[in-house]
């Protein structure tokens, strides 16, 4: 398993991303196939020059497989159709209207773009953790899809190559303060940007000026809670997947915690914000789906 793990990482993989528990790569279906085909080609790729079996499944993700497919396929099917009938009646929310499968969105917060004139000429690269700051960025300034882009996650990463962004390097541990010292050497001697919100809860910015790179903030986009006026009655047993220490704040505002609820956690910057009385689970990965597939495992 942690050669798989290895080896995927050294792909950079943006659409696929890999369960070490189930040793499968899962699709995201919201991919172009156009960018799913070129990154399964990488994979696959990379999977027969290491002598390592696989298959593709119905639903297009890639499955390790060391034994006979005919059964690992047979048990998989078996596997999964147990699990839509156990998770069936299972109430997952996510904070945001990202849609995910087997999830609910359950909105909790506004984005304000914080419309200004920007100048980015007297920079070499650009920063981002978030993709929100990627988004309101376009609709500022078309210049910057010219400049060199370091990003923290595949998810980031997506839209930044949506929108025709250039992707000089993609984060491998998915946390400010590590992505920082990830990047701090590619960087060295440069002037940098980097773009976010009102709120930062990285030291990204002093890790990189304390080495000799000249590195700017710039926010250029405010997150607000959502205000439903009355509380919001969830079902009793309710998942709910926190994605930034943002959704913590605004879910606490709007719905009344219950005992039998459980949270997950995108990643352990965003388990330090819970309250005491709110232990997360910590998703495997930081994607949303990654945060879904750990809720369907629950028992």
């Amino acid at each position: 398993m942690k050669k798989m793990k290895k080896i995927f990482e050294s792909l950079n993989l943006i659409y696929y991303e890999y369960n070490i528990q189930a040793n499968i790569l899962f699709l995201d279906h919201y991919a172009s196939k156009d960018n799913m085909s070129r990154e399964r080609m990488k994979i696959t790729y990379a999977l027969t020059k290491e002598g390592i079996d696989f298959f593709i499944d119905e639903n297009e993700n890639i499955v390790i497989s060391y034994k006979d497919k005919f059964f690992v396929r047979l048990k998989l099917r078996c596997k999964n159709i147990f699990k839509k009938i156990r998770n069936n009646g299972k109430k997952i929310y996510i904070l945001s209207d990202i849609k995910v499968n087997n999830a609910i969105n359950l909105p909790m917060f506004d984005i304000k773009y914080l419309n200004q004139e920007i100048d980015l000429e007297s920079y070499d690269a650009l920063v981002f953790t978030s993709k929100n700051a990627i988004k309101a960025l376009d609709t500022m300034n078309k210049t910057w899809k010219n400049m060199p882009s370091y990003v923290i996650a595949p998810q980031t990463a997506k839209i930044l190559i949506y929108l025709g962004g250039k992707l000089a390097y993609l984060g491998k541990k998915h946390n400010g303060d590590e992505f920082a010292s990830e990047i701090k050497e590619k960087l060295y001697g440069k002037k940098v940007l980097y773009v976010c919100g009102t709120k930062i809860v990285s030291k990204l910015v002093s890790i990189l000026n304390d080495i000799n790179i000249t590195c700017d903030s710039l926010a250029i986009y405010d997150i607000t809670c959502k205000d439903y006026q009355k509380k919001v009655n969830l079902p009793k047993e309710s998942i709910i997947i926190f994605s930034s220490p943002s959704t913590i704040d605004c879910f606490l505002e709007n719905v009344t915690w219950d005992d039998s609820f459980r949270a997950i956690s995108i990643g352990k910057t965003t388990s330090q914000y819970f309250p005491e009385h709110i232990t997360p689970i910590i998703s495997d990965s930081t994607s949303l789906e990654a945060c879904v597939h750990k809720a369907l495992e629950l028992d």
